[in-house]
């Protein structure tokens, strides 16, 4: 019978050789179709604009060659490596309390592989985004949103990883459902709160001056049923030209955002079409079943960590000699993307079928061709990708493929071809 390090390490060449071979798959594909533009947005998009999406996505993706090189190297140097076990031995002999040994542990595990990661980030942000013309960040910037998020991350992380190792030692073998509600809570309190309690930290937000457009959402809002604290609008120029638009909040605090890039890429027809496909979201509960079923995931995953928890070969197998309550939770959350990346194309569809919905009930109550045109005007003006790779964009892809989208959309208005953005 193989042992788990053998189980372990099948799972991680299985991964990285599937992730890889995907990944080169959409090099490959992107590269191929560069000078071919799909024959629905042959009279909308420019044949440069697709170039330049390609060129955009290749860098990228050469980009990602090397994060996942170093993803699957940092995975094995904290596990069999000993990369675990040398820092809980460290900390153990500066620190007494073993409830914040196995804090700090968790914490640096975070630190480390953050620091790590950050030449990668830096480079996508100062030298792929720049090079083709979205970048719009400082370093100063940059580095004091740094500053801002490790300090939030040590606020909140610090007492909810020292909550969970507290009620793992104190519980008993009813540890893990404790633990669940406490995630739980923690999640809808976070998702309440954000809006007006973190997000203002890193963007300015300011009502939706434009006094014909928002009464024109108004009336939206009206016709969908949907309430909310307000409408606003977010300096997402700060950092990037791209645009978005996006829901936040949970129940009273609720509200609508839109980057300021958006509202200067669309027309108030293709804003209207926007803020509809983002509503039907909301009309079909989409948050609330993608929460519902994190939570069971999450209680599913926590009674599988209980079970390992309580096991030898769990700990040996991944270069782990002290088993404790934080080594436990650092291995399993180490590992756990590893043994779920064969149902990510589960999820991915998924999320797709939401996005059909949403595009259904934006076209029943906005005009399907302004959703067309205002995609077709997104995907130009933020390089995205019309030639993924099908296998790639299966796994990866949260939404549907532009051709393919567009080709649904195209039959709520009987049109045979896309209208000019």
């Amino acid at each position: 019978m193989p042992s788990f390090t053998q189980v372990f390490l099948a799972a991680v060449i299985l991964s990285f050789g599937l992730k890889l071979w995907l990944l080169l798959r959409h090099m490959r594909h992107v590269w191929t179709h560069r000078d071919a533009l799909p024959s629905a947005f042959a009279q909308t998009i420019p044949l440069a604009e697709h170039r330049k999406a390609a060129a955009y996505t290749l860098a990228k993706a050469r980009l990602g060659l090397l994060h996942l090189a170093v993803e699957y190297g940092l995975l094995l140097a904290f596990t069999l490596g000993g990369g675990i076990q040398s820092l809980y031995d460290g900390l153990s002999q500066v620190i007494d309390a073993p409830l914040l040994v196995g804090t700090a542990l968790l914490l640096a595990l975070v630190s480390i592989s953050a620091m790590v990661e950050l030449p990668m980030d830096l480079w996508h942000r100062f030298r792929i985004e720049a090079r083709f013309g979205f970048n719009r960040q400082t370093l100063g910037s940059y580095a004091a949103d740094l500053v801002k998020q490790a300090l939030i991350g040590l606020a909140i992380g610090s007492p909810l990883v020292l909550l969970v190792l507290w009620l793992m030692g104190i519980m008993g073998d009813a540890w893990w459902l404790w633990v669940w509600g406490v995630w739980m809570l923690f999640n809808l309190l976070a998702l309440s709160l954000y809006p007006s309690l973190i997000a203002p930290l890193f963007n300015r937000f300011t009502p939706l001056a434009d006094e014909g457009l928002h009464e024109r959402i108004q009336a939206l809002l009206r016709r969908t049923g949907f309430r909310s604290r307000g409408v606003f609008v977010m300096d997402g120029s700060r950092r990037s030209s791209h645009g978005n638009a996006y829901f936040t909040g949970l129940g009273r605090s609720k509200r609508i955002v839109f980057y300021d890039t958006l509202l200067r890429q669309l027309s108030p027809d293709q804003i209207e079409a926007v803020l509809a496909h983002e509503l039907g979201h909301f009309h079909h509960r989409h948050i609330v079943k993608r929460i519902g079923f994190m939570f069971l995931v999450s209680l599913g995953l926590l009674a599988v960590l209980a079970w390992l928890k309580d096991t030898h070969w769990f700990y040996a197998g991944l270069g782990v000699a002290h088993a404790t309550d934080a080594t436990a939770l650092a291995l399993f959350f180490l590992t756990l993307p590893v043994f779920l990346f064969p149902f990510t194309p589960l999820m991915s569809l998924y999320s797709r079928r939401h996005e059909f919905q949403a595009d259904a009930f934006a076209a029943r109550h906005s005009q399907p061709a302004h959703l067309i045109s205002a995609l077709a005007r997104l995907y130009c003006d933020n390089a995205t990708t019309l030639t993924p790779d099908p296998l790639y964009s299966l796994f990866y892809d949260s939404h549907p493929k532009a051709v393919e989208r567009i080709a649904i959309l195209e039959r709520y208005t009987g049109v045979s071809s896309i209208q000019p953005a």
